[in-house]
Formats: C-alpha cells, sequence, structure tokens
C-alpha cells in the first residue's frame, strides 16, 4: 500500500471510525467490505459521501474506513466526521466547506444511561397506592 495522504478519527454516539486517504479512483472500503454492500440504507450510505461532495468529488481518492461500536446510523455520522478531518488533514483550505455544512462538528447525543431503582433511564416502575 502507499503513504496515506490525510488520516481522521470521527465519532458519534458510541461508534468511532478511523478514516484513511490515499491516492486513487474513488473507492471506498468500509471493514473490508464495498462502501454499498456495508449500508445498505441509501441515507446512511449518502451520509458518508457528504464530506467528498462538498468538497473534491468522490472519484479523486482511495478511502479506507474502519469502524466499530454502535449501529448503522452512529456508524455513518463517525464516517462522515472522520473523512472530513482526513480531508482537512490533507488539504487545510476544505476547512471552510466542511464547517460551514456542520460537518466538524461531533453531534453530543448520546444514550441517557439507566438509573437504578427505575426501569429505564426515564421510565419508573408502576406506582401501587395500596
Amino acid at each position: 500500500m502507499s503513504a496515506y495522504l490525510g488520516f481522521g478519527t470521527g465519532r458519534r454516539k458510541t461508534a468511532i471510525a478511523r478514516v484513511y486517504l490515499q491516492q486513487g479512483s474513488g473507492k471506498v472500503s468500509i471493514n473490508g467490505k464495498d462502501a454499498d454492500g456495508y449500508f445498505v440504507n441509501p441515507s446512511e450510505l449518502s451520509k458518508v459521501y457528504q464530506p467528498l461532495d462538498v468538497t473534491v468529488g468522490r472519484n479523486q481518492y482511495d478511502i479506507t474506513i474502519n469502524v466499530r461500536g454502535g449501529g448503522p446510523s452512529g456508524q455513518a455520522g463517525a464516517c462522515r466526521m472522520g473523512l472530513a478531518r482526513a480531508l482537512i488533514t490533507h488539504d487545510e483550505t476544505n476547512r471552510s466547506a466542511l464547517k460551514a455544512n456542520g460537518f466538524l462538528t461531533r453531534d453530543p447525543r448520546m444514550v441517557e444511561r439507566k438509573k437504578y431503582g427505575q426501569r429505564g433511564a426515564r421510565r419508573k416502575f408502576q406506582f401501587s397506592k395500596r
């Protein structure tokens, strides 16, 4: 493998994605699979490609992504953020376009933890007066 042009780490919910950029023809592989085979939902797949659509286009780089944790939605968001950061490490002029579209902002929403003495995060056990 040739040297990487850029590297970025993206996080969303409990998913973490490591993204590597190489000069190439637009091939995207996620965890060893083709991106179309990994994300079956088209909206999640389009979310991954958004930073490329805003900046250089899809056919300039080969992208390798290792993602773990979370579900499909969180993983797609992590891939998007990681790809945006990788594009910035390769070419700093991409920062303004990516920042304007919100691809560099980490989404802070997480699943709320379950509290003791309750059925869930907010759900209480049924109250019985008698």
